[in-house]
């Protein structure tokens, strides 16, 4: 092929790499839903949250029920009037049931602790502001309780054992938060950056923490906050417009700005 003479071609530039393109899509897409979200009704946003965290839950619960045996199917059938008999051991031989059955029974039981969690989580940290143990500890008891009772781990005193459920749900969840606490203790000048990182973490954008380091936007600075602060140390629209929405929401730092 023969080269145009006088021509000037422009440089190709290499194709786009559609990976790329679709995590930046699906980055966009999901702002863009926490965005509407943080603006609904608190009954709305805990609504929405608790059902996809639900189906996640559902989905992965199902997943893991098939890729393991149903070790529920090998037990034997207790007989009608052994119920009676030793209320104790019927209750044991539920529990084992709950926690070995098959695909739909796990995607049950998934659906149900990490949707009411999520669901829990979302209203203490809309009624809070903050996301910390305690409201971990209330979350896990009440997916403790609720699983429980979907689970048919009643036994004869149903109501103890729903509260010995969540307790028990709640102190391990209580005690894993502390745990990976201690484990990510922030360096020494963090300590001005502590409640900038506690909103970023409740609005899901703890990714832009190093944004706010990087403007020097501490912790004093949050009820001064503007849309060009945040513009200046390249925060996207979608995240800025959750920030200030958080800021105007909170009663401290909506005190803070008059």
């Amino acid at each position: 092929m023969k080269e145009m003479q006088g021509a000037v071609v422009p440089p190709t530039s290499p194709p786009a790499n559609p990976i790329e393109q679709l995590q930046v899509r699906f980055k966009e897409l999901e702002t863009g839903f926490r965005t509407w979200l943080a603006k609904q009704p608190l009954h709305v946003e805990a609504a929405v949250v608790t059902a996809t965290s639900a189906a996640q839950g559902a989905a992965i619960g199902g997943l893991l029920g098939t890729l393991t045996p149903d070790a529920a199917s090998t037990f034997p059938t207790p007989p009608p009037q052994a119920a009676g008999l030793d209320p104790q051991a019927l209750a044991s031989f539920k529990q084992a049931q709950a926690f070995a059955g098959g695909p739909l029974a796990q995607a049950r039981n998934f659906a149900v602790m990490t949707g009411v969690n999520a669901g829990i989580s979302c209203v203490m940290r809309r009624l809070r502001g903050v996301e910390d143990v305690q409201n971990s500890m209330v979350a896990a008891f009440g997916s403790g309780a609720m699983f429980s009772l979907v689970s048919g781990m009643g036994g004869p005193n149903q109501g103890a054992n729903v509260i010995t459920s969540g307790l028990f749900f709640a102190l391990v969840q209580g005690g894993l938060f502390k745990l990976g606490q201690k484990f990510s203790q922030p360096p020494a000048d963090d300590m001005y950056y502590s409640q900038a990182r506690s909103m970023l973490r409740s609005l899901g954008l703890q990714n832009y923490e190093k944004n706010f380091k990087k403007g020097l936007l501490t912790d004093s600075t949050l009820p001064l906050l503007t849309d060009s602060a945040l513009r200046d140390v390249n925060i996207p629209p979608g995240p800025r417009l959750l920030i200030l929405d958080h800021i105007q929401r909170d009663p401290e730092l909506r005190k803070g700005r008059r």
